[in-house]
């Protein structure tokens, strides 16, 4: 009869301890300072849009100097441009839209926006103007319309479905039961990678941004989803200046410019077919991946045998030609 009330009272006492190092998790959030603060006289111009121009910009995320993620970086980002960053793991390509959210600051140089300093912007005026569409997407828990009317919590239904059908999702939400009243979960686990992802892209149209921003959204998806994420952008990108960052090379060959960078600085600059022309860095990761390509497609079965594919020899002029 004694060890009952024994176990229960360990068995609280465990429940307390993880409280209590869940509550000073919570406090030392709440209590946290943001780094990113308005300036006194900070202003909402009303608008973003205009050239962007980073005018020799340093950042580093540690204290040391010495090794900076972006060093001396200079761009002039024209109205309505699309800017594909590719590069390595490391070379600057999220920093650079963190930067442009504002998310950080540079610790050297500006960023200016249609002619503005934008730490002289309040940062509701600025990030409130920018579209997402992450890697990752994030769907709340509640139905396929809350979601996408997050985008702009005044949208009616009409400009609901009218988002999503640009944004390639309308096809798939009719055939669900519910259509927009669909539970998506918490998290968006009823739904798979490529429809959540087409909602997240729905709720970057409603929400109509000066500036849309992309973030690797088709690394996780299928070819098929792929080809309606990227007519959704193209149709949200038209007028816009977007930042498109790809591992998938193939959704940036219509992009205005296509920036190559290595630690942190520009190595390369100009559009698909100029950078291959180049025959520099660019062209070498293109073509690479299009070997890849071809590879699973002459061979899909190689996986899953224990063979390995034999190494494909530089591209015939044919080929490069198509690449």
């Amino acid at each position: 009869m004694m060890i009952w009330p024994v176990q229960d009272m360990a068995r609280v006492f465990a429940e307390m301890q993880q409280a209590i190092a869940s509550g000073e998790r919570i406090f030392s959030l709440i209590d946290a300072q943001p780094e990113i603060v308005d300036r006194p006289a900070a202003t909402d111009p009303g608008t973003l849009r205009g050239d962007i121009v980073f005018d020799h910009v340093d950042f580093y995320y540690e204290e040391d100097a010495d090794k900076p993620v972006l060093r001396d970086f200079s761009l002039r980002v024209k109205q309505g441009e699309t800017i594909a960053l590719v590069g390595a793991t490391g070379s600057g390509k999220s920093t650079i839209v963190n930067l442009l959210c504002r998310f950080f600051e540079p610790k050297r140089g500006v960023i200016k926006i249609n002619n503005h300093d934008y730490t002289q912007m309040t940062q509701h005026a600025l990030q409130s103007r920018i579209g997402m569409v992450l890697q990752t997407p994030h769907l709340f828990s509640g139905t396929i319309r809350e979601n996408i009317r997050y985008g702009r919590l005044g949208a009616t239904d009409a400009e609901v479905e009218t988002a999503a059908t640009i944004a390639g999702a309308h096809e798939f939400i009719t055939t669900l039961e519910k259509q927009y009243a669909e539970e998506v979960g918490e998290g968006g686990v009823r739904l798979s990678v490529g429809q959540k992802q087409l909602i997240s892209l729905a709720r970057a149209v409603l929400a109509e941004p000066d500036i849309f921003i992309m973030d690797e959204a088709t690394s996780s998806v299928d070819t098929l989803t792929e080809a309606l994420i990227q007519k959704g952008m193209d149709a949200l990108m038209r007028g816009r200046t977007s930042f498109v960052i790809a591992h998938r090379l193939s959704t940036i060959r219509n992009a205005s410019r296509i920036i190559v960078l290595d630690n942190g600085q520009i190595e390369e600059i100009g559009t698909h077919s100029e950078l291959l022309r180049k025959n520099g860095h660019y062209y070498r990761l293109y073509t690479q991946q299009f070997r890849q390509e071809m590879e699973q497609e002459l061979d899909p079965w190689a996986e899953d045998q224990d063979e390995q594919v034999p190494a494909i020899g530089p591209l015939p002029n044919k080929q490069r030609e198509v690449a």
